[in-house]
């Protein structure tokens, strides 16, 4: 594990070169070859060293850290290409890297909290030096007080973890269960912004609509994904009371999947669509995993993963429209069909997966959380249906919207997308359903 760390630490020099930019990237999709040939991961702790170490769950983060970062690199071109402090840009992405990295392979429990809060800064950062608008000075201060405020809880838990069981390692606290209500919730609540859970997702949408498409991309890809991660690490020492409270969670998840839908069906800016879904895309996995079955904790870890690619490549393709029309409105966006028209496939395979549709990855993952909802109670099958149906109809709105109708009368002549673009929207799309191949990675791992 330190052997990875030390090669990212060792690629900061990187940064301070000039003609660097695509030599960090391909360090880092070197890196990656390097993690996918130790794949030999069980449910145990592998590569133990130090406080860091790795089983399967931290292994499918970390790759999908990896890779999301050198996809962000491509996608970022226009940041290399005008000179916007393209130096201090690649720094902060690599400090980002390192941070969740770091997150993903801890063993020990402060220092999980330390790194998830940590990861936050050059997040806010990327959103703050490189965003769009004025407005992202307020979408990163409810970034970081949403996460921050909550976060505070889960420290004095950690502590009073470690002073009664003398113990912060994640390995050693699963054997105990701990039955302390207020416990379960100051560690739950900062999992469930991170994730966001209906209710406390409204720092989501604003801080997606104010980044750049790296800041995007990493948003929607991991930083989402340290929530449910956080929450499969936790929920193996606070079962009992899993048991007792997690319907609550549920409750408010289904009926926020279904009401953000909703939401989704009116939005006009690409954006906001697509940060939307991902929120009731989260409400799903929260759900499943609340019912704390093996279906509903296996289906949760392989829709994360799904919709970590997924997600991000939607968000490249709105980033690859608003680069070509210098705007993310549906009304300008309009009859993509006659101005990208080799682009519309991208468009429509990366909708496709985002509606789950075979063969992707997103279609195994949803149909182990349908099960493990509907077996928790029948009842939660009306939910279900609507969240489902309108999750294939907001993608579809999206997708017929953006790729068919009148062309906007501002555009005057048809554009192609660069190899690099096609090129990442190629590596995000194949994994996804590269992986169902090999899905007993994320499925065989309780």
């Amino acid at each position: 594990m330190l052997k990875i760390l030390l090669m990212l630490i060792m690629m900061f020099p990187f940064c301070f070169m000039t003609n660097m930019f695509w030599m960090v990237q391909n360090t880092l999709f070197l890196i990656m070859f390097i993690l996918i040939i130790y794949n030999y991961f069980t449910n145990y702790w592998m590569m133990i060293s130090y406080f860091m170490g790795m089983d399967l769950l931290s292994y499918g983060m970390i790759l999908l850290s990896f890779w999301i970062c050198a996809l962000m690199l491509m996608a970022s071109y226009a940041v290399n290409k005008y000179k916007n402090y393209e130096k201090l840009f690649l720094l902060n992405l690599l400090m980002l890297l390192l941070m969740l990295y770091l997150t993903f392979s801890s063993m020990n429990i402060f220092l999980f909290y330390l790194f998830f809060e940590c990861s936050l800064i050059p997040t806010l950062l990327l959103i703050l030096g490189w965003g769009y608008q004025p407005e992202r000075l307020q979408a990163g201060m409810y970034l970081l007080f949403y996460t921050l405020l909550v976060s505070l809880p889960m420290l004095v838990a950690i502590f009073y973890i470690y002073n009664n069981y003398n113990t912060m390692n994640f390995y050693l606290i699963n054997n105990y269960n701990l039955n302390y209500m207020i416990l379960y919730f100051s560690l739950i609540l900062s999992f469930l912004v991170k994730m966001p859970m209906f209710l406390v997702h409204l720092w989501l949408p604003k801080a997606h609509v104010e980044a750049p498409v790296a800041g995007s991309m990493i948003l929607a890809g991991i930083m989402l994904k340290l929530g449910g991660y956080g929450l499969l690490r936790f929920f193996f020492f606070l079962q009992i009371l899993g048991f007792k409270y997690n319907y609550w969670f549920m409750k408010i998840s289904l009926v926020g999947g279904v009401l953000v839908s909703l939401i989704c069906l009116r939005q006009t800016d690409l954006k906001a669509l697509i940060a939307y879904s991902s929120v009731a895309h989260m409400g799903i996995v929260l759900s499943g995993l609340m019912t704390m079955t093996y279906w509903g904790i296996s289906g949760s870890y392989t829709l994360m993963i799904a919709h970590g690619l997924c997600s991000s490549g939607l968000f490249c393709l709105a980033n690859i429209t608003y680069e070509r029309l210098g705007s993310r409105s549906l009304l300008i966006n309009k009859g993509l069909l006659n101005f990208m028209p080799s682009m519309t496939l991208w468009w429509f395979l990366l909708c496709s997966a985002n509606m789950a549709a075979p063969p992707t990855l997103n279609l195994l993952g949803e149909i182990s959380l349908l099960n493990s909802i509907v077996s928790w109670s029948m009842l939660t099958m009306f939910l279900l249906i609507f969240t489902c149906f309108f999750s294939a109809a907001y993608t579809l709105y999206l997708y017929a919207y953006s790729q068919h109708g009148k062309l906007y009368s501002g555009i005057y002549s048809f554009s192609m997308g660069y190899n690099r673009e096609y090129l990442l929207l190629f590596l995000h799309w194949f994994p996804l359903n590269l992986l169902v191949l090999k899905s007993e990675m994320s499925v065989l791992w309780l």
